[in-house]
């Protein structure tokens, strides 16, 4: 059995992949959330935290005015709680050197699309209009430019010919929530690495 590794989780909305973490680890994936920051006070994952008895920190557009001085206290308020990995899911602020120093090559971002395809913050609508006809999920460290860090995993998903814009959603979405909590496994089993080359490298167990 993994040693279960500390993360704090970082969001800005619903929380679903926050819920799909908390859901895994009571089914036995060795990760404890120690911590959830919300850039919004209006974000239903501050009461998906506060639900599962995880702490939260909440802050607001004033104090990300200052983006470095919110991402000192986001760093202070997690290493405080003894996170070792920063998961970033649905957070829609982009992390200052001040974060990215405090956690080298441990803050883990999640992006509806198959980069580096579609960066940004429309990433599906963008594949759709695109007229792919496979689009995905990706699971990567973040560093100082936007979805361009080293990807750790990657997962496709067609686009059908039915599809409309929302259900292509929704299956992202499914997938998203099942690939974020194995990718946070296997860094708790040790498995996942960034080379001398800058890429990420997974052992098999």
């Amino acid at each position: 059995m993994a040693k279960k590794l500390k993360i704090g989780v970082l969001v800005s909305g619903s929380g679903t992949n926050l819920q799909a973490i908390i859901d895994a680890a009571a089914d036995g994936l060795p990760v404890e959330v120690v911590h959830v920051v919300s850039s919004r006070p209006d974000a239903y994952g501050i009461k998906r935290a506060e639900d599962a008895g995880i702490d939260t920190l909440v802050l607001n557009r004033a104090e990300y005015a200052d983006a470095e001085a919110a991402d000192r206290k986001i760093a202070l308020t997690l290493k405080e709680a003894g996170a070792q990995y920063v998961v970033m899911a649905g957070y829609m602020r982009m992390v200052t050197p001040v974060l990215l120093d405090a956690f080298p090559n441990r803050i883990l971002n999640l992006h509806p699309a198959l980069l580096p395809s579609f960066v940004g913050a429309h990433a599906i609508q963008d594949a759709f209009d695109a007229g792919v006809k496979v689009t995905g999920v990706t699971v990567h460290f973040a560093n100082a430019e936007y979805d361009k860090g080293p990807i750790v995993a990657q997962r496709a998903v067609e686009v059908l010919e039915s599809d409309t814009v929302d259900e292509l959603e929704s299956r992202i979405h499914a997938v998203e929530h099942e690939l974020y909590p194995q990718v946070i496994g296997w860094i708790a089993e040790g498995r996942v690495s960034v080379g001398d080359d800058g890429k990420v490298h997974v052992a098999t167990q």
